[in-house]
């Protein structure tokens, strides 16, 4: 019998440095793990220090709890762990780690020293790992805590070691990971060093509201851009930062998400998240955004990948609904000088314009279009003979009577209007304004009542995946609400009756093999309010004012008051800016005024 052939026990290190290629896979695997012990041993503080991108060194310090000399070569065994001891621990994990293979892995792939100090203890204990062979205790004075310092990663896996990137790049990666966990845990002092000079040094922030970490991580621009929310809810409670569409991003780089304060990358939050900002966000942008998920530790399956950046709920459906709506929710508050924890508060104008603005609420049967349209004298079509709006004296307004997007002074060449608020210059995009308002409008009239569906004259037969003939079956009655009525008509093999009346005209196929597969994949589906949307995209852009249109006073002003009440004003349905600030200072620092 061939010897390669022949089953045996592999040994002690060969089975740690298997369990290495999984856990660790760049220097910045190892700070993770690090500092996730650190933070779970109720560190106040953490210093971690790097050579060389962590190609040479990796030093995690922190001032937590500390272990006695007997835990310490306990602590390098595979799966010894302080944080879980039965099934029912694993199934309701609260610490960051649990799995007891990091420290085991790191060792075995370097040169390692491990020292540490419980708070009653008078001196530490300190052993020393090559290999993944362990020397003899020895007594050290060190402050109370534990210090892991890691040399020379992957010094005896060459193969592993040609794959590491440059050094800038390296630490690239672990400074975005002390980012994040800086993130997650606000009430933790971190530092940072590389090659002796400090790059971060972040004090401790208010877990409640912890807005200067917010600030000096993510910027100036994300932090008065992003709207702060706390939703609780249905057992979930979801609370964090989502910036303004119009901070949208090339890529998806200011994108975090927590788990019971754990940062994680899934599937199921990043599309609902995508899906709350459908029509506000330009083609091709992402949004940016810091939010923490929290729910029972019984409902999430943290055990799903040995690095711990995946997990997996028990009602991914509930928990994509949940998301998706508090977040839409948050944008929709978006209209200008609100505050996704402040409403806005509407100031009217003198007692003649408030009495222009005054309207029915009811949508227009025809068109679902309400009749404040014709308040502003019908600004979808062309007054014949265009020309100027006729002069109009502007009242003067204490500061405080200044409704956010203040007061219409003037048109621009048929499309701006211009106007004053409090804090200047207001800038608006008169078609693009108009089109948000209108097409909002629409969406509400058609929210008024369930979907219409069409019969079929003629059903149409579509073959599918097996899983996708059991979506059918499955979720018939969730498909029923959305219009459709499909039936199974084989294993691979469905038969289509009814579908939306407002897309009757659309290619049926594509459209209900989209749908099935978001049922498949997230429990639920919004094709067809997409589609229904983007039908409704078009109608308000058709019934908007257009550019050279020139409007009074009254019906700019009637705009800016419209645009003060809708929600997601602040970008139309194709994601541009409607309007735009240039403060006081901004002007002055342009004529150099002061200066």
């Amino acid at each position: 019998m061939n010897q390669r052939s022949t089953i045996r026990v592999l040994p002690e290190v060969l089975i740690n440095q298997i369990a290495a290629g999984e856990v660790i896979e760049r220097p910045a695997s190892v700070v993770k793990e690090l500092v996730e012990n650190a933070l779970d041993a109720g560190a106040n503080c953490i210093w971690v220090d790097i050579e060389q991108g962590g190609l040479k060194r990796m030093r995690v310090r922190d001032d937590g709890i500390g272990m006695r000399p007997e835990q310490l070569a306990l602590a390098l065994q595979r799966h010894a762990t302080s944080k879980i001891e039965a099934l029912d621990d694993l199934e309701s994990v609260r610490s960051l780690g649990f799995r007891g293979e990091a420290l085991p892995s790191i060792a075995s792939v370097s040169r390692l020293t491990l020292s540490s100090r419980p708070g009653d203890a008078d001196v530490g204990f300190e052993l020393n790992v090559e290999g993944g062979k362990a020397m003899p205790e020895k007594a050290v004075a060190i402050p109370v805590g534990t210090t892991v310092d890691v040399r020379d990663l992957f010094y005896n896996v060459p193969a592993r070691r040609k794959f590491m990137r440059t050094e800038r790049t390296e630490f690239g990666h672990i400074d975005e990971l002390i980012k994040r966990l800086a993130l997650s845990a606000p009430g933790v002092q971190f530092e940072l060093v590389h090659n002796g000079r400090t790059v971060r040094k972040l004090k401790t922030s208010d877990p409640s509201d912890f807005g200067d970490r917010i600030k000096t991580l993510l910027g100036e621009g994300f932090y008065e851009q992003a709207l702060k929310f706390d939703h609780p809810g249905s057992g979930l409670r979801l609370f964090g930062w989502v910036a303004l569409p119009t901070y949208s991003r090339a890529s998806a780089d200011s994108q975090y998400f927590l788990v019971n304060g754990r940062f994680v990358r899934d599937r199921v939050i990043t599309h609902a998240v995508r899906q709350a900002y459908q029509d506000v966000l330009f083609h091709g942008r992402h949004p940016a955004y810091v939010i923490a998920l929290e729910l029972d530790p019984r409902q999430v399956d943290v055990n799903v990948h040995p690095a711990k950046h995946e997990v997996r709920f028990r009602n991914s459906r509930e928990v994509h609904g949940f998301v998706y709506s508090t977040i839409h929710k948050v944008i929709g508050e978006s209209r200008p000088g609100a505050h996704a924890t402040a409403p806005l508060k509407v100031v009217p104008e003198s007692a003649s314009e408030q009495h222009s603005m005054q309207y029915s609420q009811t949508p227009n049967m025809a068109t679902g279009i309400s009749d404040r349209t014709i308040d502003y004298a019908a600004l979808s079509t062309r007054r014949p003979g265009g020309g100027t709006p006729p002069s109009s004296t502007i009242a003067d307004h204490s500061a405080e009577g200044i409704p956010p997007m203040g007061y219409a002074l003037a048109q621009l060449h048929g499309v701006y209007i211009l106007a004053q608020n409090s804090e200047g210059l207001v800038l608006v995009d008169t078609h693009a304004a108009h089109e948000r308002i209108t097409y909002e409008r629409l969406k509400t009239a058609r929210e008024q009542g369930p979907i219409r569906s069409q019969l079929l004259l003629v059903p149409e037969s579509i073959s599918v995946s097996e899983r996708e003939a059991d979506v059918v079956e499955s979720h018939a009655q969730a498909l029923a609400e959305l219009g459709f009525e499909l039936q199974r008509m084989g294993p691979e093999s469905i038969r289509v009756t009814r579908i939306p009346s407002a897309l009757a005209d659309s290619n049926v196929r594509p459209l209900v093999l989209d749908v099935l597969s978001d049922f498949a994949e997230h429990g639920s589906s919004r094709r067809v309010d997409e589609a229904i949307n983007e039908l409704l995209g078009t109608m308000a852009c058709h019934h908007s004012v257009r550019a050279n249109r020139s409007l009074t006073v009254t019906e700019m002003n009637a705009l800016l008051r419209d645009m003060e009440q809708t929600e997601r004003s602040g970008q139309c349905n194709h994601g541009r800016p409607t309007w735009t600030q240039v403060t006081l200072k901004e002007l002055d620092r342009l004529f150099k005024r002061g200066q």
